[in-house]
């Protein structure tokens, strides 16, 4: 079924999918696919997971809405769930990533602005992905999502990701910083890792700098990495960090945390939504983040992780149009020297759910829930994928 009702922002459709159950996805035909993508790192529990259905049905019986004119039990429960898991001390609530990072925005224009900076600037990195609102798109580094989209929101400086030599070059130059934006793993822009070092010394960078050091964990957050927040693995703490996708395990919300100088930058005026921290969205993720820690999920994401990897070097071991395999806990990519987004086709094919990003790296957000056999059958679907893949 497709439909000229809708704009076409996402082109042709590759199934019509219509059940999910765990690690699996039927289409209206029947065909039955191992999701090795979760919705785009958004279903860590899988589909229709008993704990977040029976929170959602049971929210849903009470109260799913009422504005945050009033308080509201699940908000507070699960700002200081997230508080005490992530050593952060403030939570504002939206509904999705561009929401929090736009949220993080304002902040640091916030604090910008109290520091006497006329032009607050946040420096941002190459490639990055921040999300595809005005202001996060300005602050993502690929074209492709900005043309067209001219003028451009300001206030933006760029560096190269990973390199912590270039943003002294950049701070001699620039007195208008007031903050740093990063993801530590850039997923759109390829699976690429910041070094544990490069956190450490962006750390204490914006401390000697007296700037905000703002995470965007939209994807690498809520157990993807294998600790519920990706700077964890680092031992630092940031001032701002931002959330989304995996929180409610499909249910839309996002979170934007604070702590150290940011904690108190937001007050009652600088900003709100209208949905966010609804009671039924909130349900959804503290059902959630209950699960991950009762079934022990965090550690499970590192064990497929290893597991995948293992596979996956031991099958392409003589592809030598593989470049690189890399990741950290569920979150992993094969790069080729060549473009190879057919391949996403070819796997639906096969019944095989992955993804295709910055051209040529093959990307893999496969849920915590895989039994081991499911994560050999990935394998098993994905080797010969690739290694007899021919160029697009």
């Amino acid at each position: 079924m497709t439909s000229t009702a809708l704009m076409n922002t996402y082109g042709d459709r590759a199934a019509t999918l219509v059940k999910g159950q765990g690690a699996w996805l039927w289409d209206e035909k029947g065909n039955k696919y191992l999701d090795a993508l979760s919705g785009i790192a958004v279903c860590g529990l899988g589909h229709a997971h008993p704990a977040v259905t029976h929170a959602i049905s049971e929210q849903s019986n009470t109260l799913t809405h009422c504005s945050n004119f009033f308080t509201i039990p699940n908000q507070e429960i699960l700002a200081e769930r997230l508080c005490k898991i992530s050593g952060m001390r403030k939570v504002f609530f939206g509904n999705s990533g561009a929401e929090a990072n736009e949220a993080a925005i304002k902040m640091a224009r916030l604090f910008g602005h109290q520091q006497g900076i006329a032009l607050p600037t946040v420096l941002v990195m190459e490639n990055a992905f921040h999300g595809r609102t005005l202001a996060t798109l300005s602050a993502s580094g690929g074209r492709r999502v900005q043309a067209g989209f001219e003028p451009l929101v300001t206030g933006f400086a760029r560096a190269p990701f990973d390199d912590i030599q270039a943003l002294q070059k950049i701070a001699d130059n620039n007195r208008n910083i007031c903050a740093i934006f990063v993801e530590p793993i850039q997923g759109e822009g390829g699976i690429r890792i910041a070094s544990k070092e490069y956190l450490q010394q962006l750390r204490v960078f914006c401390d000697q700098n007296n700037w905000l050091l703002m995470l965007d964990e939209v994807q690498t957050g809520n157990g993807r990495t294998g600790r519920y927040f990706c700077f964890q693995h680092s031992d630092i703490l940031p001032d701002v960090v931002t959330t989304s996708k995996g929180l409610g395990n499909g249910f839309p919300i996002g979170a934007c945390l604070a702590a150290g100088k940011a904690t108190e930058l937001m007050q009652p005026g600088n900003h709100g939504s209208t949905f966010g921290g609804n009671p039924l969205a909130c349900a959804a993720a503290l059902a959630t983040i209950n699960t991950l820690d009762a079934e022990g999920l965090l550690n499970r994401a590192s064990a497929i992780g290893t597991r995948i990897i293992a596979g996956l070097e031991k099958g392409l071991t003589s592809a030598t149009h593989v470049v690189d395999i890399r990741g950290m806990g569920c979150m992993i990519g094969i790069e080729l020297n060549q473009p190879c987004k057919s391949l996403f086709a070819a796997a639906i094919e096969k019944g095989l759910l992955i993804n295709v990003t910055a051209d040529s790296v093959i990307r893999l957000l496969p849920p915590f829930i895989l039994t081991d056999e499911e994560v050999d059958l990935l394998i098993t679907i994905l080797v010969p994928l690739i290694r007899d893949f021919k160029s697009d």
